[in-house]
């Protein structure tokens, strides 16, 4: 048995569909739409019951997109049961949804939901009454408290089960059924008619878009189009107005006089939730409080999210070294260590800011306030042409824009959301701080760092507003759509609809994010590391053989000779001290990388590596300058050997295909300033902004180096090319160029089409061209 769950936004539709399918459930998209589809299943009485959670919605007028899914669920799939969730608080309203749900022609079962919420504001209401007027039962629900669970779903198996269906018409006077009835006797010889024909004829003359395309397409019924239009002049003339106004109003006086009869609303006192809404609300502290807790919801996601993504990392991490020490060398290793889990683990690093993020929402929408917070950002967001609800997502895409543009759901209008999702990218995530971070340190004086870090920021708001402008009047023009919505009353969220909602992203997220991002990160691995023959500038195994053979004559003629030894372990007390010295260094270097820039904990631990230093020679000062040789030899060992491997890796990463492909589109970037190294970094960027650093790294021979290496940044100011307008232009480039693979793969999800996530890819790209042209030529220009 299929049941469908429709109701109001805000009316705890979801909360019940939860409370019956409990873990039983999956999300998904309607076929060649972006509305969500979420679906369950339950078993009550030894039937299997199928639960589909529609699409929230005010009407069935098919207005919105949601509006329309969820009319064509209920007349394309006919589903045994229509459940419809009322807001009892608000009954008034809820019922003109319940009377078009009625007029569909399936059986529907209300439910009162929030009746204590509606007996706490002195609302009367009666069930039996109500349930007359209407022709169909009425059953009490709390959903927050899961009260009435037993009793609706007992009363919507007996209705889907019921063999006298009633029917229920609304008199809509005598010229418009005079026009009805003519339409149903028209529409009898039409025998491939998916519609009830009285539903069928009242959209037709309430001019339906969705309807009408539908009735035109059906070849049996096009003679009839002419006589639709001709009823509706006619009713036009005799009403004094449209007929889908004269239907709507009649409509709206049949549920008054219903409401009137069956709901005494009481006089009450104003309400806790008006109590609330005159202070977040305020004209003058609304503003300041949305920021408040805006401000504490990004930090709870990048912040209280730090600790277990720098879990998850070093997971990874350890995860991959395991593999490789347990894998042979060679192309299948490097395979499963650098392309499956660096790939997929950059992507499952970003699961705890999903999980605190769609906490943070899911509390929000629930407890009632983000519909505050799009009242209030209204009027600001709509100058740009955004919706207030856009503020959110693009406050969090200064965190990282894949949960900014997984958080643009909480749009309904398909334009509103659009938009965002495609401007979020533009606002500077976490992932782009490292490549500031590192080139306004080598191109930058401390003094101005700050505002050139500031500019950057200001940059991509201000072209996040430019772009979303021109998306408005190009891509997705018309009016904007009106901002009506309901306040809901503030209700405490339930911990069962707020681990839901978080589960259910976040396996999405892993799902289709990870999956993507495991296939192109192969890709991107592969082009880095192949072809695998690379015609080399030097012979490195023979210059590694004679750093080897360097090393071993001058242990053998500087300690072992002098020493009469064979080899170092013959002396176990000289082997011993080695060993701790080594220890003294590797434990000394640990701590200085946690000290960072503290002078005063720097000083300290060289007073200690010094004491320590100092205790090793004591205990044998002949054989501790022999030690401290050998080390000096080792060190100027490995330092040759790795600066070695570090010119093999870059001339094997220039001579691989994304080198190659850095060398092709050189001179596209050229009038940008940069050249084919830059160019490498900007393709391996692509899978992840931060990339960026350690590619440059390699390319210059750097090694393992992040944004504060110090010898990276003296590589790139010893690179006559590089220059502060260069490494400006740099900055805007990373700024505004295509989203990240994650980024992309969520636009795909979010907007069921790789179309669009392609066109994220390319406008992005270009406008990052332009601007980074337009620095770079203008302050060539100024002789900057």
């Amino acid at each position: 048995m299929t049941v469908a769950l429709a109701g109001n936004p805000n009316s705890g539709k979801t909360t019940i569909f939860n409370n019956i399918t409990g873990s039983r459930q999956h999300v998904g998209n309607y076929a060649g739409v972006t509305v969500e589809r979420r679906e369950g299943s339950c078993r009550y009485q030894g039937k299997n019951l199928m639960v589909v959670d529609l699409p929230g919605t005010y009407s069935l007028t098919a207005y919105s997109l949601d509006e329309v899914v969820a009319r064509n669920f209920i007349v394309d799939e006919k589903p045994d049961i229509i459940v419809n969730i009322l807001d009892a608080a608000n009954l008034e309203r809820n019922l003109y949804l319940a009377v078009q749900l009625l007029e569909l022609e399936r059986p529907v079962v209300l439910a009162l939901n929030m009746a204590d919420m509606a007996e706490k504001a002195g609302i009367q209401i009666n069930d039996k009454l109500l349930g007359e007027k209407l022709g169909c039962p009425v059953v009490r629900t709390v959903g927050s408290k899961k009260q009435g669970m037993e009793d609706l779903l007992q009363t919507a198996v007996a209705q889907g089960e019921a063999q006298d269906k009633k029917t229920f018409n609304i008199n809509y006077g005598e010229q418009i059924e005079t026009a009805i009835s003519e339409l149903v006797s028209a529409l009898s010889s039409v025998q491939s008619l998916k519609y009830p024909k009285r539903w069928l004829a009242v959209k037709l003359l309430e001019n339906d878009k969705e309807v009408l395309n539908a009735f035109s397409d059906n070849t049996e019924c096009q003679s009839l189009v002419a006589h639709v239009e001709g009823l509706r002049r006619n009713l036009a003339g005799v009403l004094g107005e449209e007929p889908e106004l004269a239907i709507a109003s009649i409509r709206y006086g049949f549920v008054a006089d219903v409401y009137g009869e069956a709901v005494n609303a009481g006089l009450g006192s104003e309400s806790t939730s008006d109590k609330i809404d005159s202070i977040l609300t305020n004209r003058l502290l609304g503003l300041p409080i949305f920021f408040g807790l805006m401000w504490l919801l990004f930090n709870m996601v990048f912040t209280v999210g730090a600790y277990p993504q720098g879990w998850l990392e070093e997971g990874v991490t350890l995860l991959g070294e395991w593999v490789g020490q347990h894998m042979a060398e060679g192309d299948l290793r490097s395979l499963v260590v650098d392309g499956i889990i660096g790939g997929v683990g950059g992507v499952i690093v970003f699961l705890p800011n999903i999980l605190l993020l769609f906490l943070g929402i899911s509390i929000l929408e629930d407890s009632g306030y983000m519909a505050r917070a799009a009242f209030v950002m209204d009027r600001i967001m709509r100058t740009v042409g955004l919706h207030g609800k856009s503020f959110i997502p693009l406050l969090i895409g200064f965190g990282c824009s894949v949960p900014a543009i997984m958080g643009a759901r909480t749009l309904e209008n398909r334009n509103d959301r659009m938009v965002t999702i495609l401007v979020s990218p533009l606002m500077s995530c976490s992932a782009r701080l490292p490549v500031y971070t590192l080139l306004i340190a080598a191109f930058f004086s401390a003094e101005s760092a700050g505002s050139v870090l500031f500019s950057i920021y200001v940059l991509g708001i201000a072209l996040a507003i430019l772009m979303a402008f021109v998306f408005r009047k190009t891509l997705f023009p018309g009016a904007a759509e009106p901002f009506v919505m309901e306040l809901p009353p503030y209700h405490m969220p339930t911990a069962r609809g707020i681990m839901m909602h978080m589960w259910e992203r976040s396996m999405l997220y892993l799902r289709k994010a990870g999956t993507i991002i495991l296939a192109v990160s192969i890709l991107v691995w592969f082009l880095t590391n192949y072809p695998a023959e690379v015609e080399y500038s030097k012979d490195f195994g023979q210059l590694t053989a004679q750093v080897e053979t360097t090393f071993d004559e001058n242990v053998k003629n500087s300690i072992l000779a002098p020493l009469s030894l064979e080899k170092l372990e013959d002396n176990e007390i000289l082997a011993s001290m080695v060993a701790s010295i080594q220890a003294v260094e590797e434990e000394y270097n640990t701590a200085s990388e946690e000290a960072g820039e503290d002078t005063a904990m720097l000083a300290a631990l060289d007073t200690e590596k010094e004491v320590k230093l100092q205790e090793i020679e004591a205990s044998n000062p002949e054989l501790y300058t022999f030690a401290q040789q050998y080390i000096g030899f080792e060190t100027a060992k490995e330092d040759e050997i790795g600066a070695l491997e570090q010119d093999q890796a870059s001339e094997k990463l220039a001579g691989s295909y994304a080198g190659q492909f850095g060398h092709f589109i050189e001179p596209a970037i050229r009038p940008l300033g940069f050249d084919w190294k830059i160019g490498v970094g900007l393709f391996a960027g692509f899978t992840a902004k931060e990339v960026l650093v350690s590619t440059i790294g390699t390319i210059y021979s750097i090694g393992d180096a992040d944004e504060t290496s110090s010898d990276l940044k003296s590589a790139l100011l010893a690179d006559p090319h590089f220059t502060p307008l260069v490494a400006y232009a740099l900055m805007a480039f990373v700024l505004i160029y295509s989203p990240c693979l994650a980024a992309i793969a969520v636009i795909k999800r979010e907007t069921n089409s790789w179309k669009w996530a392609a066109f994220s890819t390319v406008y992005t790209t270009t406008l990052a061209w332009v601007v980074a042209f337009a620095i770079y030529q203008i302050g060539t220009f100024l002789g900057y």
